[in-house]
């Protein structure tokens, strides 16, 4: 199978250069007679535990000098277990749609090895590798070197990185149930029933609450403990009795909490350079694709709660949260 169409992807496109107000006669550079590789990376934003960070790897000789043999991807930190390297071979159509051609077997991964093995007749291929962020990364820099080799026994290599891997967690889709499920722990990225909650009064930060009361803009609330004013009909377990920073926010539909098409990323830095001191113990009257920054009381950790969607009917929530460990 001969991809020709890759080679446009490893050539270098000559520039015409003006000297003197003339200009210099243009000259379709030659592909060279040898394997070529390129890679690009195509995720954008922090690289956070869990998630993936995506390339894609290009490589082509000549058909007249043989045929692509292996491509392997070496991670300086080993990856999860989802780590893996394409075994198709993808081009972009006249309809801008992707599309993949099987050109080797599944990808094994060794220790920070990624190996595909063509079984495919091809002389040019570009395969998608995606890197799972183990937790052991967390805080460290990783860096790839991606290797081809030929049927005429050259091979190339390609190096990426190093690329700083967050030092917050994230987690997706709580959902949150006004008094059936509403304790909101920063701590442990996690909400608690009221049954629940009692075991861990002293992790609770905030809690969630609906309510539609005349004359007053209430909604639904994330209220801390302490702000027992907001929290109407509400009996806090023993021991509850934080008092957290909330700060509420519209508009800032990070990336990973919200996937929308918006590209905005909250940071590692936005955590760090966070100054909420002056802020309330609570934030009532949010709102579907609106947020709240939070400090826990001790000054722990700091958080970030975006409200994916609201439903006023069953007095639920679907929240994601980004929390950073402060030093």
């Amino acid at each position: 199978m001969k991809h020709t169409y890759l080679y446009c992807f490893l050539v270098l496109i000559g520039m015409v250069f003006l000297s003197s107000c003339e200009e210099e006669e243009y000259a379709i550079p030659t592909l060279k007679q040898e394997l070529q590789n390129d890679v690009i990376k195509r995720t954008l934003g922090p690289n956070l535990v869990g998630m993936n960070i995506e390339f894609a790897y290009a490589m082509a000789l000549p058909k007249s000098m043989g045929k692509l043999v292996s491509a392997e991807v070496a991670a300086t930190i080993d990856g999860a277990e989802a780590t893996y390297l394409e075994n198709r071979s993808f081009y972009t159509n006249g309809s801008g749609e992707d599309v993949g051609i099987e050109v080797g077997s599944k990808s094994v991964n060794s220790g920070g090895k990624t190996t595909v093995t063509f079984t495919k007749d091809t002389s040019a291929a570009t395969l998608r590798y995606f890197y799972r962020i183990p937790t052991t990364a967390k805080g460290k820099e990783v860096s790839f070197q991606f290797t081809a080799k030929a049927s005429n026994g050259q091979s190339v290599s390609y190096s990426m990185g190093p690329y700083k891997i967050a030092e917050m967690d994230m987690v997706l889709d709580l959902d949150v149930v006004d008094s059936t499920k509403a304790f909101i722990s920063i701590e442990d990225m996690a909400v608690y029933s009221a049954a629940n909650a009692a075991a861990n009064a002293s992790k609770i930060d905030l809690v969630y609450l609906y309510r539609s009361i005349p004359n007053i803009t209430f909604s639904h609330g994330l209220v801390s403990p302490s702000a027992k004013t907001y929290l109407p009909g509400v009996i806090l377990p023993a021991g509850a009795t934080r008092s957290s920073k909330v700060q509420k926010v519209w508009n800032l539909r990070d990336f990973h909490l919200a996937r929308l098409q918006f590209g905005v990323y909250i940071d590692d830095l936005d955590f760090q350079q966070l100054d909420i001191a002056a802020a309330p113990d609570y934030a009532i009257n949010m709102r579907a694709e609106a947020g709240v920054w939070v400090e826990t009381q001790d000054g722990k950790y700091r958080a970030y709660v975006y409200v994916n969607s609201v439903n006023n009917n069953t007095k639920s929530a679907k929240i994601s949260i980004k929390r950073y460990l402060m030093k």
